[in-house]
Formats: structure tokens, C-alpha cells, sequence
């Protein structure tokens, strides 16, 4: 495979054609010039040291060196590597809740666009850390297996809404047990679990999966959107209309953030619970507490499609213009006299 990085640069060749024009009109006007002398086979002979062949090929090599650089700087890329890189850090994956209770706009803009922008500042604070994305309602789903991909991540993340689930329910502990099975196997590496949940209508045991994943060495860090007070959960109705949902008697559904679930399971699995408010997602001391745990060393695969040539055409341009340094306007009275090529007969 073969490509130029920066491909604009190859519009620079289009001059090339003017410059051997411009060169080839001065050498005319040079001769016309001879002539006014007198005849050119004359004045030759007076002249015995210009050499017309010399002029010659020192404007070839600076068109090829020309040329050459040209090339260079449109970034000429060729083949493809697979190289490994060695880096310390911690695997974290980030199970995130979207049951429609997240909708609920108690903390701005709702509880899942926090969650969002919460991860987002996350994903910038991260260098050589691993990390993972699951998805869970009712049920949990992988987004993003174990990596360090943060652009991929980033794509993946923008593109989550309460639609992509077919089950509502909030199953924190299918979400436990699902990232405690997606970490790289047989490594030393630290690992944790951040539950991103408003933890109501909790499913399931949560806290056994809390401290099942604490006996493996994996730490679960929790953080509570939403607040005390709660906000009705906002759905399209008729018509694409917003409405609230409401239970059986036709009462508006109030989503109350449930801290008292969301800090069991956290004190279960060895960390701490956060509350996220709409100007602080709970992070700062988050990000303290997840440098505190040592950093391993992690081997990580990255493919790198193309591999840089310009060098190679940068050496090729220095050697034509020594050449062509080396190479005089004139003929040299001490080699002129040796005709290499010359047959005696």
C-alpha cells in the first residue's frame, strides 16, 4: 500500500514545467547573444573552458533535486507495521445506566447527558490506561471491549440513548458481573468498575456482585445521578409530544436517586460512591482516588498502517546537490585534457 500524507504539496510539480521553459528560453537568448559576436564555431574556440554540457546537466540534477524535495514534502508513506508498545496503567470499565428514569432532569441537562459529559472528562484525563464501555437497563450489553482506543471510544459514546435497549429496568448487577468477566485475563493489572447510575428500581443483587468482584481484586466505584428530591421522566406521547410517564392510577412518576443502594454496593466492592450534581459529576476526588492505585505495566498492540519514506528522498535531494556542488560551470584545466571515452585508431 502506497499514499502521500500531505498530497497537496505534489501541486508544486506543475512548476517544474515552467522552470525548464524558463531555462531553455535563457539558453536561446544566450546564443542569439554568441552570435551578435560572430560566428558561434569562432567564438567557441576562443572560449575553450565553457562547456554548454556542463550548464546542462547541473540544471537536470537541480530539477531532479527539485523534484526530490517535492516528494519528500508531500509525505510519501509505503507498507505497514504492526509494532508493540509497553505502558503502565489500570483497566477501568465504565458500566453506564440508560433506563429511561436517566432522562430525568434533576441535574442539567438530564442524568444521562451528565453521565456523558462526565465520561467524556474522564476519556481526557486517561494516557495509557485501558478502558471499556457497558451498557446496561434491564439488561447489560458491551459497547466497547477492553482497550485503548479513546477516539473509538469517544464515537461509541456519543451514540448512546435509552432506545438501544429493549428492556427497561435498572440491573446493576448483570452490569458487575458482565465488566468483571470483560477485563484482560491473567494480568496484574489493577482493575476498576465505575457504576454510573441513578440506582433506582434496583434489580437483582448488586451488593453480592459488589464484593464477588472485590475478591477478585477488582475495585467498583459508584456515582449517583440525580437527586434527593427527584424529576418526572420525560417520554415522547402522541403526536411526538413530551409528556411525563405516570403509573396505573394516571400520578406522574417522580425518579428519586437511590444513594443508599448506590453507596452498599460501592462500601461491597472495595470503593467509594460519588454524588454527581449538575456542576460536579463527583470526578475530581473519582480521578484522586483511581491514581491512587499503582499502575502495572501493560503490553498494548497498536497497528500503524503506513510507514514514513520521506527520509530516504531527503538523502537522495542532498546527494544530487553535492553532485551538482561538485560539477563546474567550467571545464577544469587539469581534467580537461583526458578523454576517457576517447578510441585511438
Amino acid at each position: 500500500m502506497f499514499r502521500f500524507g500531505n498530497s497537496e504539496f505534489l501541486y508544486m510539480l506543475a512548476g517544474i514545467p515552467v522552470l525548464i521553459i524558463i531555462y531553455i528560453i535563457a539558453y536561446q537568448i544566450k546564443k542569439k547573444s554568441i552570435r551578435k559576436f560572430g560566428n558561434p564555431a569562432v567564438v567557441e574556440q576562443l572560449m575553450p573552458d565553457v562547456s554548454n554540457f556542463r550548464s546542462h546537466l547541473k540544471f537536470i540534477i537541480l530539477t531532479l533535486a527539485l523534484i526530490t524535495v517535492i516528494f519528500a514534502l508531500a509525505g510519501p508513506q509505503f507498507g505497514s507495521r504492526l509494532k508493540e508498545i509497553k505502558r503502565k496503567g489500570i483497566e477501568i470499565i465504565i458500566a453506564l445506566d440508560i433506563s429511561n428514569s436517566m432522562l430525568a432532569e434533576d441535574i442539567k441537562p438530564d442524568r444521562l447527558e451528565r453521565s456523558r459529559q462526565a465520561i467524556l472528562r474522564l476519556l481526557d484525563q486517561m494516557e495509557n490506561d485501558r478502558i471499556g464501555l457497558i451498557v446496561f437497563a434491564g439488561d447489560a450489553y458491551i459497547q466497547v471491549p477492553i482497550t485503548t482506543d479513546y477516539a473509538g471510544t469517544r464515537m461509541f459514546l456519543n451514540n448512546i440513548n435509552t432506545d438501544i435497549v429493549s428492556r427497561q429496568g435498572t440491573a446493576i448487577d448483570k452490569a458487575i458481573r458482565l465488566a468483571g468477566n470483560s477485563f484482560t485475563q491473567d494480568t496484574e493489572t489493577n482493575k476498576a468498575i465505575i457504576i454510573i447510575s441513578d440506582g433506582e428500581n434496583h434489580e437483582g443483587d448488586a451488593v453480592q456482585a459488589a464484593e464477588e468482584a472485590n475478591e477478585k481484586g477488582i475495585k467498583v466505584y459508584t456515582i449517583g445521578m440525580g437527586s434527593h428530591d427527584g424529576a418526572p421522566i420525560p417520554i415522547r406521547g402522541a403526536y411526538n409530544k413530551q409528556e411525563f410517564l405516570k403509573d396505573r392510577q394516571g400520578d406522574v412518576v417522580t425518579s428519586r436517586l437511590n444513594a443508599k443502594v448506590l453507596s452498599q454496593i460501592a462500601a461491597a466492592g472495595g470503593g467509594k460512591y460519588y454524588h454527581a450534581t449538575s456542576t460536579n459529576a463527583g470526578l475530581n476526588k473519582l480521578f484522586n482516588d483511581l491514581n491512587k492505585l499503582e499502575k502495572a505495566e501493560i503490553e498494548s498492540k497498536v497497528y500503524s498502517e503506513y510507514e514514513e519514506q520521506f527520509p530516504v528522498l531527503i538523502w537522495l535531494a542532498i546527494g544530487l546537490l553535492v553532485v551538482d556542488f561538485l560539477i563546474l560551470e567550467r571545464k577544469n584545466k587539469w581534467l580537461k585534457n583526458i578523454k576517457i571515452f576517447k578510441v585511438k585508431i
